[in-house]
This record gives structure tokens, sequence and C-alpha cells, in this order.
């Protein structure tokens, strides 16, 4: 919580934290920022894709780390649409300072000189800095007239530009939740992207599956020449089969705490009571991989989402699915995840084929894939 900030939205409570809540989620889920996003992770994957073939042209094929991959190209992504920050020394910087930060997030609560929390809160105190000037900038261009379009080009805009007198959103609180929503684009959505492609990897018959269904959506658009929309990525309905069990077996989230305003009865029921004040972790990963509620519930089954009912898929409390929290504090960039995702692995699977050189899931501190999943990758002809 204190490298958080008191100003977080993953802190706030009441009116404050569901104004921010709202804001945020409008922004992620609007079509604008979707084509954006889009056009930008092409960009960015045509990029490096282009260096895989370069590689894998001298014959020994190109040996690619797919998370190393996923974080930058989904940090720079997710930056630019946060802060309006472009590719260039700021980003690198802002990048390595973030790396600093975010190691803190779960580390011994001692703040020393030398110690992980003290490098930690230096370095956010460096983020802030950089985002505010960039918060004072985008005020002094509007006080001098000079950008008065009605467009918000990144969140830092939508924020400023909807604050009330009884809501006010000061540059410390649009600060800090810049660097909070930052957090999936070095966490959780690469090491989605990496777990859905090791999972396929040991499921020939899925990646069989899902790669026929991305080619006929290519060969369809080649038709007629037009290109991929972000609601082509997300009708892709195999693909994102994938993505659900990849969300359900990974636990990239393994739990969230929350704290009790007043005293709980569990489900309703007086014989089990959460006293006020106390704090309660609840564990994704157990209902996740509960036998009760998914057959067979450590196997890779994306068909299993055939079945069940895909509105269960939203995240939403009492489905036994939730790895993007629920209620009032449901992940607002779950579509966005999905999303760059979807993207992702549709441009590799049509452009590559690749081998799987073996790697292990750590689950401490973090999720994560302990060799950054590497893979040698050889493109279509």
């Amino acid at each position: 919580m204190e490298l958080m900030g008191e100003s977080s939205i993953l802190v706030l409570g009441g009116a404050l934290q569901r104004r921010v809540h709202g804001l945020a989620g409008a922004f992620f889920k609007s079509p604008e920022l979707k084509a954006r996003v889009t056009a930008d992770m092409r960009s960015r994957l045509a990029a490096a894709m282009d260096a895989w073939r370069a590689t894998a042209a001298t014959g020994a094929g190109a040996a690619v780390r797919v998370q190393d991959e996923a974080k930058l190209i989904v940090f720079e992504i997710l930056v630019r649409a946060l802060i309006g920050l472009e590719q260039g020394q700021e980003m690198n910087y802002l990048r390595q300072q973030f790396h600093i930060f975010i190691a803190g997030l779960i580390s011994l609560p001692i703040k020393l000189p030398g110690t992980q929390l003290y490098r930690s809160l230096k370095a956010k105190k460096r983020m802030t800095s950089l985002i505010q000037n960039i918060i004072q900038e985008k005020r002094r261009r509007i006080f001098e007239g000079k950008d008065l379009c009605a467009v918000s080009r990144d969140l830092i805009d939508v924020l400023m530009s909807n604050g009330s007198d009884e809501l006010s959103l000061t540059d410390e609180l649009i600060s800090d939740n810049m660097i909070d929503f930052m957090i999936p684009a070095e966490d959780s959505v690469p090491v989605l992207i990496t777990l859905a492609i090791k999972y396929l990897s040991e499921c020939p018959l899925a990646l069989q599956q899902l790669e026929e269904e991305n080619m006929e959506l290519k060969r369809q658009k080649s038709d007629v020449g037009e290109t991929l929309e972000w609601t082509d990525y997300m009708s892709l309905t195999f693909t994102q089969h994938v993505i659900t069990e990849t969300l359900r077996i990974g636990n990239i989230i393994s739990g969230i705490m929350r704290k009790a305003v007043r005293d709980v009865e569990v489900k309703g029921q007086g014989d089990v009571v959460i006293p006020k004040g106390w704090c309660v972790l609840v564990y994704f990963r157990s209902v996740h991989l509960d036998a009760n509620i998914y057959d067979d519930p450590y196997a890779f089954n994306p068909w299993r989402w055939k079945e069940r009912d895909m509105a269960a898929a939203t995240a939403n409390s009492g489905s036994g699915f939730t790895p993007f929290g629920g209620g009032q504090r449901l992940c607002p960039g779950l579509d966005l995840a999905r999303l760059q995702t979807s993207i992702f692995l549709h441009h590799l699977v049509t452009n590559f084929t690749w081998v799987a050189q073996g790697d292990v899931v750590v689950n401490f501190p973090t999720v994560r894939l302990k060799r950054g999943m590497p893979i040698k990758v050889t493109p279509k002809t």
C-alpha cells in the first residue's frame, strides 16, 4: 500500500474509487482505443517478426523468448495509451524505473537504504516526477489555449477533463493511477500471452484448431483486401476459449486482498462471520482448480468453454471464474487484455511455426516462466 500510494485505485474507496474506475473502464472499453491499440500492436509485431525472419534466414531458426518480447511490445503500447509517451529515451527510462518499482510490490516491508522497498520507493518517486511533468505540460497547453481538442488522446486527458468540484482528481491521484495501470503491461498481459503459447505448445490439437481458425480469418480478409479490425480478432471463438482456459489454469493473479468494513456473514449464514477490520485473501486458484466446478481441473482443455456458458467467463462473482476480480473492482482493462493476447497469437500462428525449448511456471512471488518461454521460430512459406 505504501508503494501504491493513498490515491491508488487499489486503495481508494467510496465515490472517488467509483469515479476513477468508471472513467478508466469507459476509456479502456472504447472502440477508439481498441482500434488504436490494434494498429499499434500490428505495427510493433510486424517489426519484431521481421527481425525474427532475418535471424531465421541464417538457417538456424530464430530463438525468441516470448515473455521478454511480449513485455517490450505490450508495455510501450499501454504506456502510450495511458500517458501519451512515444518510443524514445523517456520511454526507456520509465521502463527501467518501473522494473525497480514492481520488484518491491512483494518484498520485506523494511524501508532502509539498500533494501528492495527503499529502491522501489525511489523509483516510484522518479516515475511520478516524469508523469507529473507530462500532466503539468498538458495543463499549461490547455491554459494557453494551445490544446483545445475535444478528443481524449490518453487516460491522463480523460481524468483531467472529467474531474468535478466534489471529486477533484489531483495530479498526485492521476500520476499514482497511471503507474498502477502500467502493472498489467509488465506482468499480467505478457504472462497471459506467454502461458497461452506454453499451453498450446503442449497441446498440439488445440494449436492446430487455433491455427486453422486464424488462417481462415486471414484468408477471408486477404480475399477482399481488408485489414483486420479489433472486432475481427475478438470474433475468433476458439482463440477466446484458449485465452479463457489459460486464465483459468494459469491463475496469473492468484488472489486479491480485501478488508471487511463491517461484520460479514459468509453465505448469509451466521455460523461463519468475518469480523469488521479483518483482512481477507480471496484465493482464485482454489476456485479455478476445484474439481467440483471443473472436470479434470488441472488439464488444459479449451473445449470445456464450448459447453459452459461463456457469460461465466466475464468474471462475474458467482460464476466460479474470476481471473479479473469482480464487483465494483472488476479489472477495467479485461477486454484490452483479451484483445492484445488475440492479436499476438493471430500474428504468431499465421506467420510462424515454432518448437518450444521447455520451461516451467514459477508461481511465487508472481506468476512467470522461469526461462521466459524460449521458442525456436521458423517463418511459414
